[in-house]
């Protein structure tokens, strides 16, 4: 599903609700966020109203600590693609800059949720806090609300079948651990980083394993070090098996982290073309060998593995 997407609230056209409103981060929109994006949905159809939601074009931390931002899930086209996926019809990106945090939580419900949006029932997580000094949360929706008519919803954190909460920290700390298996249970779906093919060393071609070297934002989170079997779509396209090497080559005195995929039975040229790269599963940590054959035999048994793990259906 397309959602509509206003890039600022100036860009909000007057009488643009009623709405059935959230807001968020929704960094992954993980299986958390979609939980809390139905009950969005099953309010709007409640009250006839649109499912909308509020994001933000950049994590607040980087204006507000910024030493302390996690790496991303998801791109702001990512998150706007996703979260439209999940049914919101109507999407908010607000710039998150110094201005827009020192906006008081009772302006922001104000202005952004009842003014612009027109709210008829705002839902977010019961831990969730906003405006200047993370002074609002649920109760404070619901006194707002009171005399303009406006439900506030808390919603309990989604949690697995251990009773761990789902969150995006989750998701982060599975991927360091290379976990991929893991963090797409978490996500509901395979993690995955887009970006263009670029110019590598060319190594691969000179071994026989052909790999395309995927550009990815330097602030998106990698899975720890390591080879994966995974698929790739390219441009969109239909996802083929792909055994996939995220790491520095130290085999060769590397430096600098790639994304590289070898897509099994493929053969064209993939420079300047955009990859979603899909991580399945873990095949081991990223090695030294004693030689280029050595290092050779064990990526055919990568290939091999890969080819193993992912017969069956490509998915979508």
């Amino acid at each position: 599903m397309t959602a509509l997407v206003f890039l600022g609230l100036d860009q909000v056209p007057a009488g643009v609700g009623p709405t059935v409103a959230t807001v968020g981060m929704f960094d992954g929109v993980h299986r958390g966020h979609q939980a809390l994006l139905r009950r969005v949905t099953e309010k709007a159809a409640a009250v006839d109203a649109v499912p909308a939601a509020v994001t933000f074009d950049r994590h607040p931390l980087e204006v507000l600590r910024p030493e302390a931002v996690p790496p991303l899930l998801s791109t702001l086209p990512e998150r706007i693609e996703l979260l439209g996926a999940a049914g919101m019809d109507l999407l908010l990106v607000l710039e998150f800059d110094y201005a827009l945090s020192q906006v008081s939580a009772d302006q922001f419900a104000t202005r952004v949720l009842f003014d612009a949006l027109g709210a008829r029932a705002v839902v977010v997580g019961e831990n969730f806090r906003f405006g200047n000094r993370a002074k609002g949360d649920v109760a404070l929706l619901a006194t707002l609300g009171v005399e303009r008519g406006v439900e506030a919803v808390g919603v309990p954190l989604q949690a697995d079948e251990r009773g761990e909460a789902i969150s995006s920290t989750r998701v982060r700390a599975e991927l360091a651990r290379g976990d991929v298996r893991a963090a797409g249970f978490s996500l509901g779906r395979p993690y995955a980083v887009t970006g263009p093919v670029v110019k590598g060393a060319g190594r691969g071609r000179a071994l026989g394993v052909p790999t395309a070297n995927v550009q990815v934002g330097e602030r998106i989170a990698l899975p720890a070090f390591g080879v994966y079997a995974g698929r790739v779509a390219i441009e969109h396209g239909q996802p083929v098996p792909a055994a996939i090497n995220v790491g520095v080559s130290p085999q060769f005195d590397g430096e600098e982290t790639r994304v590289e995929a070898y897509l099994l039975d493929f053969d064209g040229d993939l420079y300047g073309r955009e990859l979603s790269v899909r991580f399945e599963h873990r095949l081991r940590g990223e090695q030294v060998f004693a030689g280029v054959d050595e290092l050779v035999a064990k990526m055919r048994e990568d290939i091999a593995e890969t080819r193993r793990l992912l017969a069956g259906p490509t998915g979508s």
